[in-house]
């Protein structure tokens, strides 16, 4: 039962966690391509 639980966190977490970062990456590579690419962009 413990692992069921953990395994269905665990899910919860990575969707949660590429949701909220997929967002800011696109945010990033925006202001990344339009701001920093003087000075190089960071991967």
């Amino acid at each position: 039962m413990f692992r069921a639980l953990a395994d269905v966190l665990r899910q919860i977490g990575g969707a949660l966690a590429t949701v909220v970062t997929l967002p800011f990456r696109a945010l990033a590579r925006l202001f990344g391509g339009a701001s920093s690419s003087a000075r190089g962009s960071r991967a």
